[in-house]
């Protein structure tokens, strides 16, 4: 619940200020008539209409699972963040569009001064916003508010552009300079939206993210005890700010059902000081007498035979296959 108050207030917070932003931005490129300016803007009607988006998603997301989604609703985040990539790649294209008929017809500015004014304090505004909205993402594992900081500190650089492109033009009075930095500027803002919409479409491919897996796999490493004959097939996927991990743990075959559980949620406290969301399920084996080599529990009074082949516990073998498939394919 926490963590949805958090994400929550930092969608409304971004809404609100995505407006005023859009408001005091059109006023700028109507007293000067811009190019430049007006890509500025343009940009600021998708951050209104993707931070809408990723309001609903948020408060979606945050419904508990049912009989429709087992799984919960987390991965509107995942659209969310797809179609935020999508409105910025419409953004740009229109920007190019109406820069390349500001060439045609030639530009018409007045009044920069006034307009570099406004779009300096934005621009300062949607820095701070930005890194405000993907700390509280990474914070609080929402990919919907990280791509919308993402989007809004792509505005602030934007806006940077802009105020060059303004301050060039006032200085060499080339007019020319204002659309073909808006054009630029739009080049920007294409490569931004295609990085959001590659993550949103990684996500809900269920893409392997190598970040989570190292953490997941040292954590595994550091808090194994000798008694762990082996893990293998470990997997894990994202749905919102909840990760879900699977994986296969033999144990001796003598471990009744109150210890195999035991280890089970040892596993998940350890996970969790790492992963707060995270939801365990493990496939628990019993071993059989053909691993005895590879055993480090010296206690044990079954054995059969002594240890004598290591296992290197490392991300390939949590991963792939079963010790005694590895050693005996």
């Amino acid at each position: 619940m926490e963590n949805f108050q958090l994400k929550k207030r930092a969608a409304i917070i971004s809404l609100s200020i995505g407006i005023g932003m859009f408001v005091f931005k059109i006023g700028a490129y109507l007293i000067t008539g811009s190019a430049a300016i007006f890509s500025d803007a343009a940009e600021s009607v998708v951050h209104v209409l993707a931070t809408g988006m990723a309001l609903f998603s948020i408060i979606l997301s945050s419904k508990p699972a049912d009989d429709s989604h087992p799984y919960g609703h987390g991965n509107i985040e995942f659209f969310s963040a797809g179609i935020e990539g999508l409105l910025i790649l419409i953004a740009a294209i229109f920007i190019i569009y109406e820069s390349i008929g500001s060439i045609i017809a030639g530009p018409k500015l007045h009044q920069l001064g006034i307009g570099a004014i406004i779009i300096t304090l934005a621009s300062t505004v949607n820095l701070l916003l930005g890194n405000y909205l993907i700390r509280t993402g990474k914070k609080t594992n929402s990919l919907t508010l990280v791509a919308d900081g993402k989007h809004v500190l792509t505005d602030s650089i934007t806006s940077f552009g802009v105020i060059a492109a303004v301050l060039l033009v006032m200085l060499t009075d080339i007019l020319l300079l204002d659309p073909i930095i808006a054009i630029v500027v739009a080049l920007n803002i294409l490569f931004t939206g295609w990085k959001l919409i590659r993550e949103s479409v990684s996500g809900l491919m269920i893409e392997a993210n190598p970040v989570t897996l190292k953490k997941l796999s040292d954590t595994l490493i550091h808090a194994k005890k000798d008694y762990w004959i082996d893990i293998h097939e470990l997997r894990f996927w994202q749905s919102g700010d909840k990760l879900f991990i699977d994986f296969h743990l033999i144990l001796p075959y003598y471990f009744n059902i109150k210890q195999a559980h035991e280890e089970e949620n040892f596993i998940e406290s350890e996970l969790q000081k790492v992963f707060s969301n995270a939801d365990l399920k493990i496939h628990l084996d019993y071993c059989l007498p053909d691993l005895c080599k590879f055993c480090s529990y010296q206690t044990c009074t079954v054995r059969s035979e002594i240890k004598s082949k290591s296992i290197n516990w490392n991300i390939n073998k949590l991963t792939g296959k079963p010790v005694y498939k590895v050693f005996n394919p």
